[in-house]
């Protein structure tokens, strides 16, 4: 492919990027559909082999909420490191003890919400504008990542989001949004168990618990701070399965 025909296809992508930031048609389901959807989106999280790689986006989704959250207190977000263990870590610079805090907690309860503002976009006609501010974000995190593990996960989630943009067409892209918006819900709960299992079977692990860094750093007992993730998690779904109840 020569550069005038590479440009096209980008210049056609953008365009496609461009036509989802309006408003679509609202999805409405009945609860046999809800209940179908609610399925997918527990097939991508509950079986292991699934969800060794669906994990890797919800991974991916934990460590960009750090970053947003490190750059809504000014910090410099250095990078960010995914592997394929389901691990991650991103590195900032600020010497704040609230932001370090602020920065620390957003990371679990960051795909619940996540998740339900893709609930709401595909329940009130804005999938298409997620799924293009989702596309651009994926690709703008391309440049933070800093290992070649993360860079594969990166580039894997970013061709999905690119390739739905492409190809998908509107009513099945308000479907695909309102099934990964579930399906983040999901993820978020099983990687609080996770951790929470960390600090209760797994204590050698503890220094890899977001919730045991924020008890290093601020003093705060960590089961606090377990509370407050589930606190979010749980709005989050809350919030969710009612912006999805059928009318």
């Amino acid at each position: 492919m020569d550069a005038g025909a590479a440009g096209s296809v980008i210049g056609q992508w953008f365009s496609k990027v461009a036509a989802g930031f309006s408003r679509g048609a609202p999805l409405e389901a009945g609860w046999p559909v809800l209940a179908l959807i609610i399925a997918a989106a527990a097939v991508l999280t509950v079986p292991r082999p699934v969800w060794r790689w669906f994990g890797l986006f919800v991974t991916f989704v934990h460590e960009l909420g750090h970053a947003f959250a490190a750059l809504t207190t000014g910090q410099v977000v250095k990078g960010i490191q995914l592997r394929f263990d389901h691990s991650g870590q991103m590195h900032s610079m600020g010497r704040s003890r609230f932001a370090a805090a602020w920065t620390g907690f957003w990371g679990y309860p960051v795909p619940a919400v996540t998740g339900a503002v893709l609930v709401w976009a595909a329940c009130n006609g804005w999938a298409g504008f997620a799924l293009s501010a989702g596309a651009l974000i994926m690709l703008a995190a391309l440049l933070f990542i800093r290992n070649v593990q993360g860079l594969l996960i990166a580039c894997g989630c970013a061709a999905v989001s690119v390739l739905l943009v492409w190809f998908a067409a509107p009513p099945v892209v308000s479907w695909i949004t309102l099934a990964v918006g579930l399906a983040l819900l999901a993820g978020a709960v099983r990687d609080w168990l996770n951790v929470l299992s960390v600090h209760t079977r797994r204590r050698r692990s503890l220094q890899s618990s977001d919730a045991f860094i924020l008890y290093q750093r601020t003093g705060v007992p960590s089961v606090i701070w377990l509370a407050a993730f589930a606190a979010v998690i749980t709005g989050a779904a809350a919030a969710a399965l009612w912006w999805a109840r059928p009318a």
